[in-house]
């Protein structure tokens, strides 16, 4: 299809902002290290601090207590450990409980055990089961360690938002540690740590609009935390070792600026999510909209075509110069049943598309898309007729 191509992926990785842009290749004739006491060094340590500041608003946290790393894996590697410190004395963590809709990076354990994770089911919405959560809470030896939960704020293929001050409550009364996987929230929905839903969030710049190759971790207090996955010469006060990538953690800032005052404009973007899905329920009047009797984020959704399969949808999506996706896109580019639909109770084989936009995507764009999804039921109806 001719002319400039949609993109409409901005949960896998929002286009990079022209703040982010600029604040990257400014940062890149910042040549000095960080660490270094001169100079040159300090004029790279203030844009690593100013970053901090941006970040903590985001999300109405202290900047001492942001921590960078290469991305949001790493910080949930980082934070999903069984190994804490408090002072100078040890902290353990002897279960972690995460759900079965969670990002494959939390999904995974971290570095857990396998046998040490438990793995709490949703309901057909994608919603955790609070009871469910609340029992093993229950049930926790304490003597072994404490509970440690992570659980992400909004779904990235759905867009469901979880009950976040419920499963705050049933933590806290737990004596348990919150880990909160806001990748996807943020920018998207108000955080505010000050409200003391969290112990810990993780986000990433890319999510937002920033470059790829930073992420952070944002802790309510400094008092406990994990034993460092990184350690090197004790940048981000011994959190994390190695050298600061200046000019990601750069953009980072510059991105979240831009989203936290972007916040204000939220319902443009639902009402364009709107009408895309009035699109496809006016052409596919049997299509399953995931998610869609819950809260959501404004930007997102998840969509299943009866009778056509999600990876061929995808490919004549791509031809007609729409990107859009299956699903998380972290496999490697491979297309297969959702483990989030499997969650909630759908069938394997049930193939489901993703739309995912931002205050960048236009009315262009979204009758870009009317169009490839018409072109793509007409060609059903074709070989529907044919057979």
């Amino acid at each position: 299809m001719a002319g400039p191509r949609a993109y409409l992926d901005y949960n896998a990785s929002a286009p990079l902002l022209p703040a982010a842009r600029a604040a990257v290749v400014a940062a890149l004739e910042v040549e000095a290290n960080p660490s270094s006491v001169h100079s040159e060094g300090r004029a790279a340590r203030k844009i690593i601090e100013d970053t901090r500041r941006d970040v903590a608003a985001l999300v109405g946290a202290r900047p001492e207590h942001v921590v960078f790393t290469s991305g949001a894996t790493e910080a949930a590697t980082t934070l999903l450990s069984p190994d804490w410190r408090m002072g100078r004395g040890a902290v353990r963590m002897s279960r972690l409980h995460v759900t079965e809709a969670d990002h494959p990076c939390v999904l995974n354990g971290g570095r857990f055990p396998a046998e040490r994770v438990a793995r709490l089911g949703v309901d057909g919405n994608g919603i955790v089961d609070l009871a469910a959560l609340e029992a093993a809470l229950a049930a926790h030896d304490k003597s072994e360690g404490l509970p440690l939960v992570a659980i992400h704020a909004a779904n990235n293929e759905t867009g469901v938002i979880q009950p976040i001050r419920a499963i705050a409550e049933l933590v806290k009364v737990a004596g348990g540690v919150l880990v909160l996987d806001a990748v996807q929230a943020a920018g998207r929905i108000p955080l505010d740590m000050s409200e003391g839903y969290a112990d810990y969030l993780i986000l990433s710049s890319h999510k937002i609009g920033g470059p790829k190759g930073a992420g952070a971790i944002v802790a309510q207090a400094d008092l406990m935390m994990p034993a460092p996955l990184v350690t090197g010469g004790g940048q981000e006060k011994g959190h994390r070792g190695g050298t600061e990538n200046l000019p990601a953690i750069s953009g980072f800032g510059a991105a979240a600026r831009t989203a936290l005052d972007g916040l204000a404009g939220i319902g443009e973007v639902r009402a364009m999510r709107d009408r895309l899905e009035e699109t496809v329920l006016r052409l596919v009047s049997d299509a399953e909209i995931f998610g869609k009797a819950v809260e959501r984020l404004a930007n997102t959704t998840f969509f299943a075509i009866p009778g056509i399969k999600a990876e061929t949808a995808q490919i004549a999506f791509d031809l007609a110069g729409v990107a859009l996706s299956a699903g998380s896109a972290c496999s490697s580019g491979k297309v297969g049943p959702s483990h989030v639909l499997k969650a909630m109770g759908f069938a394997d084989n049930l193939g489901a598309l993703r739309v995912s936009i931002g205050r960048q995507t236009s009315e262009a764009d979204v009758e870009k898309f009317e169009t490839a999804l018409a072109a793509l039921l007409s060609r059903r109806t074709d070989r529907t007729k044919a057979a």
